[in-house]
């Protein structure tokens, strides 16, 4: 959805008084940071390996990690999709030749459906770029 610049499909996908984290952003203020986003880079492909996720015992609440670039689309990584699984690896082969972040989701089980209520965006500095 990101890569196609899909606003609203990106918050149908979350609860309503969903927070992104760490300015602490409502779905309006997410809103205006995906749009200068989508204007900034235009054209783009968003690159990450698996995500590790985990579920609590009942179902009903979740929590994802994944460490992502965003790049503009006609830039290219040969390798990375074979390194998907491997996301220490993945990030070493791509850590020097872009700018890096890692996406914290907070997700629970809503009227039947997973939802995203918090998310928490870090970028990458340092070596101590950590995928947990």
């Amino acid at each position: 959805m990101a890569e196609d610049h899909d606003i609203a499909g990106i918050l149908a996908l979350t609860t309503e008084d969903v927070r992104a984290m760490p300015m602490d952003l409502d779905r309006r203020g997410i809103k205006g940071v995906l749009w200068r986003t989508f204007k900034y880079y235009g054209p783009m492909k968003i690159l990450y390996p698996r995500p590790k996720i985990e579920l609590n015992e009942v179902g009903d609440q979740a929590s994802a990690r994944v460490p992502f670039l965003i790049v503009k689309k006609e830039q290219t990584f040969p390798g990375l999709y074979q390194l998907r699984d491997d996301p220490l690896a993945w990030l070493e082969a791509i850590g020097d030749n872009a700018d890096l972040y890692k996406l914290s989701l907070t997700i629970i089980k809503q009227d039947g459906d997973l939802r995203v209520q918090r998310t928490l965006i870090e970028r990458f500095t340092g070596m101590g770029f950590d995928t947990e």
